[in-house]
């Protein structure tokens, strides 16, 4: 999310990447700060984490870095109609401040644009309303595929997450004094060290 402004528009953001199994969110915030609006959002933030980036172009290097293609929803001529985009591929979509869209910072940084075609008079969808249509569309594709057949996470990702989403306040205080979480029952009870 590129300086989205209004915490009711990322938290739903939020909520429909969880409802897709995204389970990180990148976002460049506003200068005044965002948080999370618990209502709209339905808890996600607990699920999806938020890595926070001081500007576009630090988000956008951390993106490729970890092997994203990297696309702007914006509406122009070179924007590819976004039923056209294989979406079974690591793609990071940018959406922008619901006044202002994404910036013309991350329009040139963007690998490509990408937009949903409108038929009314009104020029954008709200920005939550665009990151569903989006979302949904790579859900889409990515089922027909059969990506969601199977957990694409490690081991012990899986474990670290479980672990994190079960125990968040154990997990809080094991990072906190460097310590590994500790193991986890078949019933997710946490383990004797004897066990």
């Amino acid at each position: 999310m590129d300086r989205v402004d209004k915490a009711h528009n990322f938290s739903a953001i939020l909520r429909s990447c969880d409802a897709v199994g995204i389970l990180e969110a990148h976002v460049v915030p506003p200068d005044e700060g965002l948080d999370v609006h618990h209502a709209a959002s339905g808890g996600t933030a607990k699920w999806v984490a938020v890595r926070k980036h001081p500007d576009v172009p630090t988000a956008l290097a951390h993106l490729r870095a970890a092997g994203f293609t990297v696309l702007a929803a914006h509406r122009s001529g070179e924007a590819r109609d976004y039923r056209d985009v294989d979406f079974t591929r690591p793609t990071a979509l940018v959406l922008g401040a619901e006044l202002l869209g994404v910036s013309a910072e991350a329009v040139r940084a963007a690998d490509g644009l990408v937009a949903i075609p409108m038929m009314g008079m009104v020029e954008s969808l709200n920005v939550s309303v665009a990151a569903a249509i989006l979302l949904y569309e790579a859900r889409r594709q990515r089922e027909a595929a059969g990506m969601y057949d199977v957990s694409r996470l490690g081991d012990a990702e899986a474990r670290r997450i479980l672990f994190e989403w079960a125990y968040p306040r154990v997990a809080k205080l094991c990072r906190r004094q460097r310590r590994p979480y500790p193991q986890l029952g078949p019933d997710g009870d946490i383990l004797d060290e004897d066990d």
